[in-house]
């Protein structure tokens, strides 16, 4: 309560000014609680608890303090502001003051209701200076909406950053969305605003109705650290309990670090939720339960170790496919609620599945309920629009050298790995982060403090997230998309690297499709696009990524990029795979292409199922899960991804033939796999291949195999070593080459 002794007016509501009443009944009063709840005053030389309560839609009011007795409240302002004077307890009596409202409506029904403005703050003075200086990585525990227990009554505590606000209020429908009923208290100088609202269930709806000191601005938000959201086009805020629910887990946590180091087999499924699969009867989103047993099921039999999702972070457009988050702490309630998706995540452990999430901490969109222009200022992004705007996306950008805005970032990551068990963050975007000029002309950006085009505070950002997820939550992934030839992405930041464990090879990808779209008889001249990866396949820890930017925008699908007939852009396509499970790094597949889509992805349709009732696209599913399963099961295939000791090139000459061959070794040289690749539809009969040691070799994979729709030419049993030297090896062997095929050979032990 709050001590003050005033003269003796004979009417207690008299040492409120009319200009503070106006202020509170008129909702833009910032200091609720000097005001409102209970108040130790002097009044005509006695010791009394004056409490106020502004309730617009009510009648009449009491207060009931803890021995029963209900005093009336005087009505001291039309638009609904009460006050009582009640005796001031004991010196011995309990404190805080405990008592509870009774108030009528119009019809005289009355309601027992606690006051909110009777409970203390909760946000301790070290969250808010942690928070101040950036460190406060945990502050989801704290800010958003929180179910609480408060001397005893049960609620919701809810925080919000607006430092320029003038007055921030909860609005929901327990108030009737007015602002003037719960305007929020505010914690100088850090400018988080606080509010414990007694007796609100999970579920409810809720904003923040924020008003500026500035401009006039107004606006209700939904909250920045919400946990969940209302569907779309509804932008309200939802609180929600997450203790609620029960992992199952435990045995895929404690084997994570083990299973995703870089020396073990990571195989990527990239997964759009909204249109993997639909119902089937109203073409309506699968829930994430349901997702969790057709998904998983699927992911498992097809042998991928990973499933990466597109942001299911809160977004309001379907056509941004998460990619324009503005729930940073939300699951897209598109697909059910926190606990579904918690369901989900448990679900894809227990099978052996990782989940990786596609998070985007590099921009945000303008929307009016969103981050941009927050409390009426540039809050999260920076007000120069040529440092805090991307013209082609029509984003904003996040201020990365603000203290606060760094430590809503780190905080969300840590969100999604700690509360949602996650295995990973895929970052999108990160060179558009790395460079201030990136997609912009001369005169659209501001140099660095040195005078260079490199953004000084998102490089200190991403290698601090860098650091505190992984030290936070080891065995952990972090996966930059960057297109650039920014050096040690993926090296220690001890060594002046970014932190990274795993970078998305663009490079690679963009060759490789280049090469494979071209018609075979030009591939002779663009021999360096199949090899020119391995001059630098070591410098960084790759992921050979084949996304879904590379099946929209008129680019076509993998299988329709493919040049020829139907099974030539088959057989291509088998190519492909085989050479890009050969090479080293880990594997990015996009959804849709393990069976030969045919039509570009759209995010508002399901892919396009019924096409496997044909033998072609199930023979290419089967040779994918083919892939999948040989790529785990031979160590040389994923032993040793990041250096040369895993790699040698057996023969790059033969241009003329578009004919490649290389090695892949573990550490064991029995695991030693030999991959021969023929990007001609001619049949390479009898062709000598150099070979590493002498002895019997096994054919386990041949992309050619009739089994996957292919010609079948094959070695027609076991290939004998020649003691011939060949292309640098000590023996060799004739072998048959399949047309655009690739074949991988074991030594028999």
């Amino acid at each position: 309560m709050t001590d003050k002794s005033v003269a003796d007016t004979g009417r207690p509501n008299a040492t409120l000014p009319p200009t503070v009443i106006h202020a509170l009944v008129n909702g833009y009063h910032g200091a609720p609680f000097e005001v409102l709840g209970p108040h130790e005053m002097v009044v005509g030389g006695q010791a009394v608890v004056v409490v106020r309560a502004f309730r617009p839609l009510d009648a009449a009011a009491w207060v009931v303090d803890d021995t029963g007795t209900r005093t009336p409240m005087t009505r001291i302002d039309p638009a609904g502001l009460f006050e009582a004077v009640l005796p001031a307890p004991p010196p011995d009596a309990p404190t805080p003051f405990r008592y509870h409202l009774v108030v009528a409506d119009a019809t005289g029904t009355e309601y027992r209701l606690e006051d909110p403005y009777r409970f203390p703050p909760l946000l301790t003075d070290f969250d808010l200076y942690l928070f101040g200086e950036g460190n406060f990585y945990y502050s989801y525990e704290k800010l958003g909406a929180h179910p609480r227990v408060v001397d005893g009554v049960p609620g919701v505590n809810f925080a919000v950053w607006a430092p320029n606000a003038e007055r921030v209020s909860v609005i929901g429908s327990f108030n009737g969305w007015d602002k003037r009923t719960h305007p929020m208290r505010r914690h100088d100088p850090s400018g988080v605003w606080e509010l414990f609202i007694p007796h609100l269930p999970n579920g409810t709806h809720y904003k923040y109705a924020v008003k500026s000191r500035f401009l006039g601005y107004e606006v209700d938000k939904s909250d920045p650290y919400g946990f969940y959201a209302e569907m779309r086009p509804s932008t309200d805020s939802r609180v929600w309990d997450l203790s609620n629910y029960v992992w199952h887990d435990a045995a895929w946590l404690e084997e994570r670090a083990q299973r995703q180091a870089l020396d073990q087999p990571i195989n990527i499924y990239e997964v759009h939720l909204g249109s993997w699969r639909r119902a089937p009867e109203d073409n309506g989103f699968l829930n994430y339960r349901d997702l969790a047993v057709q998904l998983v099921d699927y992911v498992r039999e097809m042998g991928y170790t990973h499933i990466e999702l597109l942001p299911i972070t809160e977004h309001p457009f379907d056509g941004s496919w998460g990619y324009q988050t503005t729930g940073y702490f939300a699951p897209t309630s598109r697909f059910g609620t926190p606990d579904d998706f918690k369901f989900f995540v448990d679900t894809c452990h227990q099978a052996g599945i990782g989940v990786i999430l596609d998070w985007v901490p590099a921009h945000f969109p303008r929307d009016a309920h969103g981050l941009a222009f927050f409390d009426g200022t540039h809050l999260y992004e920076h007000a120069d629009p040529r440092l805090g705007e991307h013209l082609d996306w029509g984003t904003k950008i996040f201020n990365f050298g603000r203290n606060e805005v760094r430590n809503f970032l780190i905080s969300s990551a840590l969100f999604w790995l700690k509360e949602y068990h996650l295995d990973g963050l895929r970052v999108d975007a990160v060179a558009s982060m790395l460079y201030l000029d990136y997609s912009r002309k001369p005169g659209e950006w501001i140099p660095n403090r040195y005078g260079g085009r490199e953004n000084l505070e998102a490089i200190a950002f991403i290698r601090r997230f860098n650091e505190i997820t992984h030290a936070e939550v080891p065995g952990i992934l972090t996966i930059a998309e960057e297109s650039t030839s920014w050096p040690m992405v993926t090296r220690p930041t001890y060594t002046g690297g970014l932190g990274f464990d795993l970078k998305w090879n663009m490079g690679w990808m963009h060759d490789m499709l280049s090469y494979m779209q071209k018609d075979p008889i030009y591939r002779r001249y663009h021999q360096n696009q199949i090899t020119f990866s391995l001059i630098y396949a070591f410098h960084e820890n790759f992921v050979l990524p084949f996304s879904h930017d590379e099946v929209v925008h008129l680019k076509r699908s993998m299988l329709d990029k493919m040049p020829g007939d139907v099974w030539r852009k088959y057989a291509n396509l088998r190519a492909l795979y085989a050479y890009m499970t050969a090479h080293p790094g880990k594997k990015l597949l996009f959804m849709g292409g393990e069976f030969g889509q045919w039509a570009e992805w759209s995010e508002a349709r399901s892919l396009d199922w019924h096409l496997l009732q044909w033998e072609d696209h199930r023979r290419l599913q089967r040779f994918v899960a083919r892939l999948n399963h040989l790529y785990r099961t031979e160590p040389a295939l994923h032993r040793i991804d990041a250096s040369w000791e895993g790699f040698e090139w057996i023969d790059i000459s033969d241009a003329d033939h578009s004919v490649i061959s290389f090695l892949r070794r573990s550490d064991d040289p029995a695991d030693t796999v030999v991959i021969v690749c023929n990007f001609t539809p001619v049949p390479r009969l009898g062709y000598r291949v150099g070979l590493p040691t002498r002895g019997l070799y096994r054919e386990i994979l041949n992309s050619d195999s009739r089994e996957f729709g292919g010609s079948g030419v094959d070695q027609g049993g076991l290939v004998a070593a020649e003691a011939l030297p060949w292309q640098r090896c000590g023996f060799s062997a004739p072998l048959n080459l399949p047309p655009l095929g690739v074949i991988m050979l074991k030594a028999e032990q």
